[in-house]
């Protein structure tokens, strides 16, 4: 088979199945795993797929309205609960910690430390009536306008904007529609404000990236990728825009769901 003719298997096959493996592709085709790799990597070049840990999926598609409620605040996929446990991880002692809204923040609190004091500062009615429970926690939320479903209890507004500029945070916690190497993207112009104003309070800057936000570009840019600190990501993130972030002093951590654990880029095989 030409090398032509497997590349327009392999683009049939990620439309079929969704992602490709490349150990089975290399048994499939009766090549070596790098000769596979070669051929993801020049695919990916030119824009026919992304690569992950392992394999490649198919490109991936902007998505420009938020998840109804029940499937934001569910139990959360592994490598995202991966992501929210590590992230919950780098809290201290009397730490005061951003947590914002979406789905991936939601699944910080199952994680959180409950033996040490810190304080939480949020503009989801959500995360706050979750966290006003837990004695050890300190939670402060911010106000302004409730918006209509499937974004309700979320304050991203004038005053919203106008109130997180009060505080000094220690850390945010921070995520979008899309993670690219331009920057943290979302669907509104009023979301990437008040991101950008969260951004200006804020010690330090960690970035929660799930593999199927990394490398979207939505609407508006709220910050540039320099600004951010820490990507937390995990295996099956395309590794050319992960490249591209890194290339910007932006260190990259990789959550592990299968082994439990979290390491750095250059530790994964």
């Amino acid at each position: 088979m030409l090398a032509e003719e497997r590349r327009q298997k392999i683009v049939d096959l990620l439309q079929a199945n969704k992602r490709v493996i490349a150990k089975d592709l290399a048994e499939m085709f009766g090549i070596s795993i790098d000769s596979v790799r070669r051929d993801l990597t020049i695919m990916e070049e030119q824009g026919l797929l992304q690569k992950t840990y392992g394999g490649a999926v198919p490109l991936l598609q902007v998505r420009t309205l938020p998840q109804p409620e029940s499937l934001r605040y569910g139990e959360g996929a592994p490598h995202q609960n991966a992501i929210s446990r590590h992230a919950a991880s780098i809290i201290h002692a009397n730490d005061t910690v951003f947590i914002g809204g979406a789905g991936i923040q939601y699944g910080m609190l199952k994680y959180l430390p409950k033996e040490i004091p810190f304080t939480v500062v949020t503009n989801s009615l959500k995360i706050a009536d979750r966290i006003r429970s837990l004695r050890n926690i300190d939670c402060y939320l911010i106000g302004g306008k409730l918006r209509p479903e499937p974004s309700a209890g979320t304050m991203i507004d004038t005053l919203a904007i106008e109130m997180i500029r009060k505080f000094t945070l220690d850390i945010c916690f921070i995520t979008g529609g899309g993670i690219a190497a331009n920057g943290i993207s979302t669907a509104t112009p009023e979301g990437a404000a008040f991101t950008h104003a969260l951004s200006e309070v804020s010690r330090r800057k960690i970035c929660l990236a799930p593999h199927e936000k990394i490398g979207v570009r939505m609407f508006v840019t709220s910050i540039p990728i320099e600004r951010i600190d820490t990507l937390i990501t995990d295996l099956e993130a395309p590794r050319q825009v992960i490249r591209e972030i890194e290339s910007r002093d932006v260190r990259v951590i990789y959550a592990d769901k299968d082994e439990d654990m979290e390491c750095d880029r250059d530790e994964v095989p």
